[in-house]
């Protein structure tokens, strides 16, 4: 199966000319499959006047229209599945905290090509047959813990199958089973990291060696701490479940973006105003098609991801587009007197303050119909033991530092340690109370 440092290496390193050429193919018989399958796509390719028996130019999928996951919650549970029910091996749903979740299926075929995927991504970051792959993600509905199951199984690697939480025996199962690779969100390994300092754990001393890590934004700056803290290489894996998981996207051992699997998946960036598509290396949102998925196919799928795209060949020889590491959402923007704030710009701020630990909370309220912005951030025991003058004066040094990227003002709280809650799961950041929201 694999050579060298590719697991597929003809389809890795494929001429983008044919790319094109499989990506038309595969493209004109998901658009036949949806037509024929799914009432709603058959209702929105007539009254665009779109013929998908017709459709012989890729360069004409911005003439298709676009799914959003408003669509998917409209046609609950199964209005857009294209296989009936006894086709379906496995279903997932997202946990549906706003109106009806998202809910995916998949054939056997569906899971074979996601297995491959995410052994394909393993095996770009590093991880080989005799590794031992700690998959701490979550197992059930979400589709990281199984997504990354199968997919170590197809590379032939040593799954443990721990799944999130009881971090204490997830450290244990560490040291004790020599585990050379921890799946999981990036918040959740610096809380193992976290917890192992606390049990005098020292990770340097560990068989661990690489991470993948996904299923939320993150930074540079915070790679650089799970680097430092955990004594291993953090690789971002990108996914989402309606497109068909983790596996997507995946960065190679050169971590200079993370490449898209563009033989299974046509990727476009547009703008979320305009809905337009923009040129390669323009910042936007990330849209996708699926182009071999037969249970649940999507077309044009709005992520709200933001990202943007780089055709270059990569320093590893493939050839697939690179994305960069999404910045966050635009349904994550925050938007305080007018101005537009990220999650992600504060964190790039914060780590780069070595006093602080990578452990904080962004409350967003509104006072007499203004909004406010307060950060409560963590620091050492030993910064929090300064003197109060000394403590303000460093407040005031972080909120000039956010002021200049985000040209807001943020009202800095320093927290003691082990204050603010931790994840085992996907991190919240961002308490909005003007929703309702409650810390």
């Amino acid at each position: 199966m694999n050579g060298g440092i590719y697991w597929e290496q003809e389809v890795e390193t494929i001429n983008k000319d044919k790319l094109r050429l499989l990506q038309l193919e595969r493209l004109k018989n998901t658009l036949i499959n949806v037509y024929e399958n799914v009432e709603f796509y058959k209702k929105k390719f007539d009254e665009g006047g779109i013929n998908p028996y017709k459709f012989n130019n890729i360069d004409e999928i911005q003439k298709l229209p676009f799914t959003t996951k408003e669509d998917l919650r409209d046609n609950y549970p199964f209005g857009l599945f294209a296989k009936p029910l006894d086709s379906i091996v496995r279903i997932h749903s997202s946990s549906g905290t706003t109106g009806n979740p998202t809910v995916v299926g998949y054939t056997q075929k569906d899971i074979s090509i996601w297995a491959n995927l995410i052994a394909r991504d393993l095996y770009s970051a590093g991880v080989r047959s005799n590794d031992v792959i700690q998959n701490s993600y979550g197992y059930g509905l979400f589709t990281g813990g199984l997504g990354i199951h199968y997919g170590a199984e197809k590379l032939g690697a040593t799954v443990i199958p721990v799944s999130g939480g009881v971090t204490e025996r997830q450290i244990k199962i560490m040291v004790d089973f020599k585990s050379t690779v921890l799946c999981c969100t990036p918040s959740y390994a610096l809380y193992i990291a976290e917890v192992g300092k606390d049990l005098n754990v020292d990770f340097e001393k560990l068989a661990l060696r690489v991470g993948l890590f996904g299923a939320e934004p993150w930074t540079e700056e915070m790679r650089r701490e799970i680097e430092s803290r955990l004594f291993i290489d953090a690789i971002d894996i990108y996914g989402l479940s309606e497109i068909i998981g983790p596996g997507v996207s995946c960065e190679c051992i050169y971590k200079s973006g993370l490449h898209v699997a563009e033989d299974h998946f046509y990727v476009e960036i547009i703008d979320p105003i305009t809905k337009k598509q923009l040129p390669t290396g323009s910042q936007g949102e990330l849209v996708f098609t699926s182009l071999t998925k037969e249970a649940f196919p999507l077309i044009r799928y709005r992520t709200r991801d933001l990202s943007s795209l780089n055709a270059d060949v990569c320093k590893c020889g493939r050839t697939h587009v690179r994305m960069r590491k999404p910045m966050g959402r635009t349904d994550d923007m925050l938007i305080i007197r007018g101005v537009n704030v990220f999650p992600s710009q504060i964190e790039e701020v914060l780590m780069q303050v070595k006093e602080v630990e990578p452990h904080y909370l962004i409350v967003v309220d509104r006072v007499n119909y203004l909004d406010t912005i307060e950060l409560w951030v963590e620091v050492s025991e030993d910064v929090f033991a300064e003197k109060i003058n000394d403590l303000e004066m460093f407040e005031k040094t972080i909120e000039s530092k956010l002021y200049a990227v985000t040209g807001i003002n943020i009202d800095v709280k320093l927290k003691e340690p082990k204050t603010i809650k931790r994840s085992e799961g996907k991190a919240k950041r961002v308490v909005d109370k003007r929703k309702g929201e409650t810390i």
